[in-house]
């Protein structure tokens, strides 16, 4: 993966459960206190910060790693805010591959990039 160190260290894969609950520990009660739609603004603002990241042509820059761990965080806590858990829902979803066609790497022509 582009940007990401591979030297192995003592720290542990933190895994998107801990994140999910730390996100909510740290700033939970003050999400909720916001509600839904202003969590989502804020959810909003960061993928767009990503965004312009994202259109730079410099990949894996500390600013870019930040705005992709923002754009975790406020996803978590939308998700935390209506009872949904980020890691059961992904295994639920994408523990087989591909959802529609059911391989890895997927084989559906939906999808297919236009080269023209």
């Amino acid at each position: 993966m582009t940007g990401h160190d591979d030297r192995s260290d003592d720290r542990e894969d933190w895994g998107l459960r801990a994140f999910q609950r730390t996100i909510d520990e740290t700033y939970g009660e003050r999400d909720r206190a916001r509600g839904v739609p202003g969590a989502f603004l804020w959810f909003s603002e960061e993928v767009g910060e990503l965004a312009r990241c994202l259109s730079r042509p410099e990949p894996g820059s500390p600013e870019e790693a930040r705005e992709f761990a923002d754009v975790l965080a406020w996803l978590s806590t939308l998700a935390s805010m209506r009872g949904i858990d980020l890691a059961a829902a992904a295994r639920e979803k994408y523990a087989t591959g591909c959802p529609r066609c059911h391989a890895t790497p997927c084989s559906c022509t939906h999808r297919a990039e236009k080269t023209d």
